[in-house]
């Protein structure tokens, strides 16, 4: 069976834009001149290039062969069915490839761990509830957390060096975690809703990772598993080819939602990412190659979308960027960030493509942000995004060299090649723009086209230390503004 990805849910989109923007004033258009015919013309050759993105990555296909989960579970069993995915999954992988399917119905387990050639169809009414205990995700396994790599708790599910694999069907993968499991592990925090418990906080082997990484530790004696309180991503194909994962609800992560690393060839489709403890990002793709995500929604606790490249010296010593990305026909209902770069980036990012996205977060603190330092690096270059509707954020475009750590490293991170065109902001709730690059390594060749802010925010925009800055229909509360205002005002 071949899976289209090209089937947009434009009727959802629409529809949330418009009741985002329901009586606001059409703004003018300027004038067309022979420079913005030459923008024009080079747009649409960026885009085209999305299409050919979208063309060359590989949907995997599979046997029209079925392994149904229940016939591999022990009669009168129903409190765990770890070993029955396990059995299903090799039985279809042995057999040259197929679907194993998950009826209807509850199914608690462990650690799933997808083979080549095996599509695991999760049926509308099935719920695979993994279960929050995290002995049973032992052993550890050859993973990444936070863009370093360790031998750490499983995923929930996970799969290691395979090739065509996919999650599919219209249930739901449950996580388990909520305020008395895994998400506690997370400590001390400002936005913390979950409940403390004594000796069980990642910082200490947080820490202790760092340093092994800074100080080339080989992975095999990074041992983070029981004791180091590191939570699992819930998904995480590694290194691995073909990567489908369509049409299913994912809710409660311990951690990252979905986090394929090291891979080529990964198809994200009609994915609802429902889950709101710390660090639960969506989907995170990761020093990977042709990524499409498409006609997703978001509804989590931290960024939306992050692409990412490795941390610090794991991104360099594997100095493998995140490329040919896709993002387009997205809805971001809740989250920190909307479409974010970073800030694990420091194999690089290029060539990354956004459109037709509305964000309208009661939370959203930037919609488009990239986010980096001196100690992380990475080279980033070729973004372009248009056609994104924005309801209310802090921020609306970040640029930002002083991420964390800030200035305190000798990896000066560069920034070039950004187009963002037909953004739409209703409510700046602090300012426009955080422009900000460094004085001996500015942003470099940065143009908005036909962007407006709908309302007059509170604060100043910040736009310093940036090259080729470039303007083109861009207002302010129906102001018309040019570059220079932006940076002579920060």
């Amino acid at each position: 069976m071949t899976f289209n990805r090209r089937q947009l849910c434009k009727g959802v989109i629409a529809a949330t834009a418009s009741s985002i923007f329901s009586g606001c004033a059409t703004l003018p258009l300027a004038k067309t001149s022979d420079t913005a015919q030459n923008n024009s013309q080079n747009s649409i050759h960026d885009w085209q290039r999305a299409d050919e993105i979208r063309k060359n990555t590989i949907v995997p296909t599979f046997p029209a062969k079925r392994f149904v989960l229940t016939d591999y579970q022990p009669e009168n069993q129903s409190n765990d069915y770890t070993q029955a995915f396990a059995d299903a999954i090799s039985a279809c992988h042995q057999q040259g490839g197929g679907k194993v399917i998950v009826p209807p119905g509850v199914y608690p387990t462990g650690p799933v761990h997808l083979l080549s050639n095996v599509n695991l169809v999760i049926e509308k009414g099935a719920d695979v509830q993994f279960i929050p205990e995290p002995e049973r995700y032992l052993p550890a396994v050859f993973t990444r957390w936070e863009g370093m790599e360790l031998m750490g708790y499983s995923p929930l599910i996970y799969a290691y060096k395979q090739t065509n694999i996919a999650i599919t069907g219209e249930g739901t993968l449950s996580g388990g975690a909520d305020n008395q499991t895994w998400w506690p592990w997370k400590g001390p925090h400002k936005e913390k809703h979950w409940e403390l418990v004594p000796g069980e906080d990642q910082k200490p082997a947080r820490q202790k990772l760092m340093q092994d990484v800074e100080d080339g530790v080989p992975v095999a004696q990074r041992q983070y598993a029981d004791g180091a309180f590191l939570r699992p991503p819930f998904i995480q194909p590694y290194d691995c080819q073909n990567v489908l994962v369509q049409g299913v609800t994912i809710k409660d992560s311990p951690f990252w939602l979905l986090n394929p690393v090291l891979c080529k060839n990964v198809t994200v489709n009609k994915v609802k990412f429902l889950s709101h403890g710390p660090n639960n990002d969506g989907c995170n793709p990761e020093s990977c190659d042709h990524v499409v995500i498409e006609n997703c929604i978001f509804d989590t606790g931290d960024d939306c979308i992050a692409i990412k490249s490795g941390r610090n010296n794991d991104g360099r010593r594997l100095n493998t960027p995140c490329q040919n990305l896709v993002i387009a026909n997205c809805n971001m209902k809740e989250g920190h960030g909307g479409v974010v770069v970073g800030s694990e980036i420091s194999g690089g990012v290029n060539h990354l493509y956004v459109e037709n996205c509305v964000m309208d977060s009661p939370h959203l603190e930037r919609a488009i942000r990239i986010k980096t330092n001196s100690v992380r690096g990475g080279k980033l270059e070729h973004f372009r995004y248009r056609n994104i509707t924005v309801g209310r954020a802090k921020t609306a475009v970040v640029i930002n060299f002083y991420y964390e750590e800030g200035d305190a490293g000798k990896f000066d991170p560069t920034v070039r090649d950004v187009v963002i065109e037909d953004l739409v902001c209703r409510d700046i709730l602090v300012r426009p723009f955080n422009i900000q690059g460094f004085e001996r390594k500015p942003i470099y060749d940065l143009t908005l086209k036909n962007c407006h802010f709908l309302n007059e925010s509170p604060k100043s925009s910040i736009v310093r230390n940036i090259n080729q800055f470039e303007l083109h229909n861009v207002s302010i509360a129906g102001k018309t503004i040019d570059a220079a205002q932006l940076i002579s005002n920060s």
